[in-house]
């Protein structure tokens, strides 16, 4: 058996570089744009950043669909270097904003290249590391990463600013953008897939959020994740308002709260994998969203600053539990030529699900409280694992029975189980392209919705 340490690969340890150097990167440029905005409006600047954050939704809820579903037109290598080097472009124009329009056509921008490169870089991983096991621990690793990140970036930054002003925040964040496009130039990365998409442009952009939303178990994976953007916004939004005015206690306390929800968070990331090797995604994801639904529901009964801690690190392991293996069941429900526009629709369609709940946390604890805002949202919690255990089967078997009714139509293929047909001998070298005729077909195998398989099989939707 071959090792499950995903950094054994060449290609994977550059690309995980890149990816933690991004992060860091942006994580500092975070604390410097806190900074600019309140150079900007002062007192207004939590004002500014809400806006900013929600043009940061709303270009990843736009935009990652449209990549993903264009996405095959591109070699994904110089398209990831170029979404790098455009993102350090932007980032180093945003010290000379002047105005707070300026500061919102930035993040938006900013945003929208991040959309694209996200996603593509998501599932690029899965090619490089093909083997369960050591995806399932590069999915770890990468969500380790990500609470690292929300973790030591106000430390970090802390720290350089006692040597440079936060515009070189600014230039840092630029500088691991174009670090990271060097790594990926230097990564040898599995060559695009073809992919034969028929019908017109829009069809092709659509086409992973319909093919995600065809899926059981994605429809499943997305009411876990309106779960999991209940419970973040809650702690995003409403923890420094419980503990500064509810509480009454210090900005150390408040980074003490969050502090806690990361380590928990990392915690269930970093065992996760030898959990996963022997229980299936979907008992372990439900288990998060339980997890979530008790210590957010455990915040409406007004804890002390004791209880505080407890209760945010709860919350953090059960939203670890639903996001670390995510990608597994992205992964498991799209052929290889379609990763891209399935990675892209979950990343729209999850961070739709923080955009909604971000305004819901922020509006119901500015008018009814943060006690009652979370009996609320512990409450959708609960109802929105219910519905996941609706939509996502729990026999949900890879290998399915189905039929294929007769069709006549033209478009680019090579032969295969769905391709058998007799040629005149014009039709040239495969791949090729001429109207043919399918037999009605019935028989099973790993079954995704593609272009031979619009609808999910009867039997199997809820």
């Amino acid at each position: 058996m071959g090792t499950v340490n995903p950094l054994d690969n060449a290609s994977f340890r550059k690309l995980f570089a890149a990816q933690v150097i991004a992060l860091v990167g942006t994580g500092l440029s975070t604390v410097a744009l806190t900074l600019l905005a309140y150079d900007l409006v002062g007192g207004n600047a939590a004002a500014v950043l809400g806006t900013a954050l929600a043009f940061k939704m709303l270009a990843y809820v736009i935009f990652a669909p449209i990549v993903g579903g264009l996405a095959h037109r591109f070699q994904r290598k110089p398209f990831l270097i170029s979404m790098d080097l455009v993102r350090a472009g932007i980032i180093l124009a945003i010290p000379f904003v002047t105005g707070l329009w300026q500061i919102y056509l930035l993040i938006f921008l900013l945003s929208l290249f991040s959309a694209g490169f996200k996603p593509v870089f998501t599932a690029t991983i899965p090619d490089i590391l093909p083997d369960e096991r050591q995806y399932t621990r590069a999915l770890s690793m990468s969500r380790l990463a990500y609470d690292l990140e929300n973790l030591l970036s106000p430390a970090l930054a802390g720290l350089a600013l006692l040597f440079i002003s936060y515009t070189g925040l600014f230039i840092v964040n630029s500088l691991a953008f174009l670090i990271s496009a060097v790594l990926i130039i230097f990564t040898v990365l599995p060559p695009n897939q073809e992919v034969y998409r028929q019908g017109s442009v829009w069809d092709e952009i659509s086409f992973g959020i319909l093919s995600y939303l065809k899926t059981p178990r994605l429809r499943g994976l997305l009411a876990l994740y309106l779960g999991v953007a209940s419970a973040s916004a809650m702690i995003i939004v409403n923890t420094v308002i419980y503990i500064r005015e509810t509480l009454g206690g210090s900005e150390a306390d408040v980074a003490m709260a969050l502090g806690a929800s990361g380590l928990g968070s990392m915690i269930a990331s970093i065992t996760l994998p030898k959990v996963l090797d022997h229980v299936p995604d979907r008992p372990v994801m439900l288990l998060g969203a339980v997890l979530m639904a008790m210590g957010v529901g455990l915040i409406s009964t007004g804890p002390s600053f004791s209880g505080v801690l407890p209760i945010w690190f709860l919350v953090g392991v059960g939203w670890s539990l639903v996001q670390t293996p995510a990608g597994r069941v992205v992964n498991r429900s799209s052929s290889p030529a379609d990763r891209s526009a399935y990675f892209s629709a979950q990343f729209a369609l999850s961070h739709a699900c923080w955009l909604i709940f971000y305004l819901v946390a922020g509006q119901f604890g500015t008018h009814f409280g943060v006690e009652t805002t979370a009996l609320v949202l512990a409450t959708s919690i609960l109802v929105f694992a219910a519905l996941a255990t609706r939509l996502w089967p729990k026999q949900d078997e890879a290998i399915l029975l189905h039929t294929h009714a007769e069709k006549t139509h033209k478009h680019k293929h090579t032969h295969d189980p769905h391709h058998e047909h007799d040629h005149e001998g014009w039709e040239g070298a495969e791949p090729h392209s001429h109207p043919h005729y399918h037999r009605p077909l019935r028989h099973s195998h790993s079954y995704v919705i593609d272009d031979h398989h619009s609808v999910w099989p009867q039997a199997w939707a809820p």
